[in-house]
């Protein structure tokens, strides 16, 4: 919890007093941590592992909004507003999660520093969201996938994950990414390999994520 950038706001003893409220859950890869349409009575910290926020269209389709690593709080926005969860969260890979009831989660928000930190995280989430759709609403596949790689590759060179979960974050086909990817191993501004993609000229990414207008169909 010290390590939450939201409740790590709270003083030593409040958060001793939180986490003896909650309780860990483990979960392997591909198990849902809550569905969509669940009840929002708990929030939770990740607090190793990867969590992703996700739906289906009409289609079937996944459609992903976002993913937390270890140290973000997820779920609570239905925990805040009492209705049931938007989406389904889903382990990416082998996670553990600490579960903390709603009505103790509410009592911590009295914390005036806690408060804003949470106001901060979700003013960010949405910022992120709105950036997100602009893009894809003004940039190719390939400007998406350029702006997605730098944003995962801010600390390290490498974006550890498939190709198809690559794909399925910019809500495109396996196939496409893999062309895209490979073109640019070509070029060599990434390289593929088994951990995943590794940046390699961050300068030409950043010249497709900047070109805004949308060069052809996804």
């Amino acid at each position: 919890m010290a390590g939450s950038p939201i409740l790590g706001r709270l003083p030593v003893a409040a958060q001793r007093k939180l986490a003896n409220t909650g309780s860990a859950i483990g979960l392997e890869p591909g198990v849902f941590l809550c569905r969509r349409g669940d009840p929002g009575d708990a929030v939770f910290i990740v607090l190793e592992g990867e969590v992703e926020i996700r739906t289906s269209s009409m289609a079937g389709r996944e459609v992903m909004y976002a993913s937390f690593g270890p140290g973000a709080v997820i779920g609570d926005m239905a925990a805040l507003d009492g209705g049931a969860r938007s989406a389904d969260m889903v382990a990416t890979r082998r996670s553990r999660i600490y579960r903390i009831p709603k009505a103790p989660l509410i009592e911590a928000l009295s914390e005036p520093a806690v408060a804003l930190a949470l106001i901060a995280e979700l003013a960010s989430r949405l910022r992120a969201a709105n950036e997100a759709l602009e893009a894809t609403r003004t940039l190719d596949l390939g400007g998406r996938l350029a702006q997605f790689l730098l944003g995962v590759t801010t600390e390290r060179p490498v974006a550890s994950m498939t190709q198809t979960e690559i794909a399925r974050r910019l809500t495109a086909s396996r196939e496409k990414v893999n062309r895209k990817l490979h073109e640019w191993a070509d070029e060599g501004w990434v390289t593929l390999g088994a951990s995943g993609v590794r940046v390699v000229d961050r300068r030409a990414l950043a010249r497709l994520a900047d070109q805004g207008a949308s060069r052809g169909t996804v």
